[in-house]
């Protein structure tokens, strides 16, 4: 990971210091332009050499890069074309044209570099917040250690105002803790004994004890690190083909320049001067730098902007495929769902209440490590409700469990285990009206008494219902796909607003109804946070994983993370992939007009070198600006 680090931060260092110097050398190039420009009368020898120098310094850099082309991959790009017009144009006696051609080419070159990095900084910024080192207690002693020596199970140390090392639970204290770099939610999340913390946030005022639960390079900080890694360097198929096409049209572009100069002197009475001159315009108007600078700044800034409400993309690719999506297909449990039961119905009989039979049912699963009793004991303490201690807690085969407490036998368990006969009508009507709802029911008895019954369910995430009325509003449907029964299924289903509904799936079927999906729909995302989802996430157009509680094998298969669990947020990932799309579709229509335009006014009424080259870097910075703007919060 330390080296990966390194390498990433000598890239970014690098990657300054171009875009600083590429500024400085069209600016120093402009200076020489004022004096050369000066001096054309009185001393014109010496106006040539300081055109010179401003060719020379001015580019340099893009001389570099087009020579770079030429010799590695035997092909031309724009720096050349760039190149030999100014060169052209000095050649015929246009000094000043052509030097005026290298500063704005370069000028905005190093615009054009400055504002590709602003977004790229807005994603990579977090790298910078990556813990170096961890205060490890052990045996009464505190240990600065650095963070690739904790290994899981260690024990440390988190004092107010510092970043958290890595990720772990709670095991003393308490405090606020800043999960922004993680969920991109700026409110600070109060955190208490069992509660997880995340390697890259900010503790608060209290001094928390943290029991590790992961190594350094497998925190979720270093998968977000990871993917902001892939999101930079991975190309969308747009991109891809744009450059493709910048070669081919530059070759173009090269015979055209040559035929515009070597046929009109013979057969439009044009003089080699002017014929070369034309040419040299042309050169310069028909160069595609707008259409190849329509994609990337509106593709980097739509990620930057993404990743700050905690959605990472894992490239333009499928940012660009996200804006295609007619259907999403959501996994239930721990998607639609918190994931975990939750107590919903509480019943009592023979004179007890609801808080006096979950009081009991508590205090007699308080000793149990089950789910069901985990998830009980805790809607007591969400409750108000203290659970006593039970005694002699024992397991009953195929039951549940039974214990002594406040001098009685208890017993908790299964309804379709309890003799029929110890069940009154409207106890068993009870009990099918709450399994029709897909909920698990439990009764509780007193020595051979029936007291009450406890249902439990999975329940549905708060944001579900919203998400899936987003979703209607933009057009696209909304289906469930689960491995659990089908009447639970849709009782979730119904309760968020879904009305397709495939359950009782295994993976592989899960991956099948995804193709049946899309080819009956079109494209399709598939949300999922689970290892049984994967063939899923693979398979859909776009896959996207819970980033808080998807498995590791999710979060490497999704094309698209929701780092804070919030399904909201992909209705937003959603508009904000068609608003990008919107602006290149933009950029590219503005750019190809006046390429057009400029070319035609070439040949008609005619234009000069230096307005040409101002019409043409002109549309670049406006288009990269455009894709600018949705970097805007």
């Amino acid at each position: 990971m330390d080296e990966e680090w390194d390498i990433v931060t000598a890239a970014r260092i690098s990657k300054l210091m171009k875009r600083n110097m590429e500024g400085v050398a069209a600016l120093a190039s402009g200076v020489l332009i004022v004096l050369a420009w000066g001096m054309e009368v009185s001393m014109q020898k010496l106006s040539v050499v300081l055109y010179l120098l401003a060719f020379l310094i001015g580019g340099f850099y893009k001389a570099r890069e087009g020579m770079r082309t030429l010799l590695q991959e035997r092909d031309l790009d724009v720096n050349m074309l760039m190149l030999v017009a100014a060169v052209g144009a000095a050649s015929i006696g246009y000094w000043m044209e052509g030097a005026i051609l290298i500063f704005i080419f370069s000028l905005s070159g190093a615009l054009e570099s400055y504002t590709l990095d602003r977004s790229r900084r807005d994603i990579s910024r977090l790298m910078a917040l990556k813990p170096e080192s961890a205060v490890r207690y052990s045996e009464g002693q505190e240990q600065i250690v650095p963070i690739e020596q904790l290994v899981e199970g260690d024990i440390i140390v988190i004092k107010p105002g510092e970043r958290i090392a890595a990720d772990g639970t709670i095991m003393q204290g308490s405090s606020s803790v800043n999960e922004a770099t993680i969920t991109g939610e700026s409110i600070p999340v109060d955190k208490e004994v069992g509660d997880g913390v995340f390697a890259g946030t900010m503790n608060g005022q209290g001094a928390l004890f943290v029991k590790v639960s992961r190594s350094s390079e497998s925190t979720l900080f270093a998968k977000i690190i990871a993917l902001v890694q892939e999101a930079q360097s991975e190309k969308p198929a747009s991109q891809r083909f744009m450059e493709r096409f910048e070669r081919i049209y530059a070759r173009s572009i090269m015979m055209v320049t040559a035929l515009i100069i070597v046929v009109p002197p013979g057969l439009l009475d044009w003089t080699w001067q002017d014929s070369l001159y034309k040419g040299m315009v042309f050169l310069v108007v028909a160069s595609p730098c707008a259409l190849v600078a329509s994609i990337m700044p509106a593709m980097l800034s739509a990620i930057a902007r993404s990743a700050r409400q905690g959605v990472l993309f894992k490239g333009g690719a499928h940012l660009e495929h996200l804006a295609d999506v007619k259907l999403v297909a959501f996994d239930k449990t721990g998607t639609l769902t918190q994931g975990r039961p939750a107590v919903t119905d509480i019943i009592g009989y023979g004179g007890y209440g609801e808080m006096e039979v979950l009081h009991a049912a508590a205090s007699i699963e308080s000793l149990s490590e089950h789910p069901l009793a985990k998830a009980i004991v805790r809607g007591a303490y969400d409750r108000g409700i203290q659970p006593d201690r039970a005694q002699s807690l024992q397991a009953v085969t195929g039951w549940g469990v039974q214990a002594q407490w406040q001098g009685c036998l208890w017993r908790i368990g299964k309804p379709s285990l309890v003799d029929r006969n110890s069940l009154t009508e409207e106890q068993v009507a009870v009990i099918h009206r709450l399994g029709q709802e897909g909920k698990t029911v439990i009764v509780i008895a007193r020595e051979e008494t029936i007291i009450g019954i406890i249902a439990l369910q999975d329940t549905i995430r708060a944001e579900a219902k919203g998400t899936i009325a987003a979703l209607r509003e933009l057009g696209i449907k909304a289906v469930m796909l689960t491995g659990d029964q089908q009447r639970t299924a849709d009782a979730i289903a119904s309760e968020a607003g879904i009305d397709m509904v495939f359950a009782e799936l295994l993976p592989e079927h899960k991956l099948q109804q995804i193709k049946q999906l899309e080819e009956r729909y079109g494209p399709v995302a598939m949300v999922g946070d689970g290892v049984n989802d994967t063939p899923a996430l693979a398979t859909a157009t776009v896959g996207i994983a819970m980033g808080g509680a998807g498995s590791d094998a999710a979060l490497e298969t999704a094309d698209l993370v929701l780092m804070n669990d919030g399904i909201d947020k992909i209705a937003y990932a959603i508009q904000l992939s068609k608003r990008a799309r919107r602006i290149i579709r933009q950029n590219m229509i503005f750019s190809a007009a006046v390429i057009a335009l400029l070319i035609i006014t070439n040949f008609t009424s005619g234009i000069s070198l230096p307005l040409g080259v101002i019409g043409h870097e002109g549309s670049t910075l406006l288009v990269i600006l455009n894709g600018l703007r949705l970097l805007k919060r």
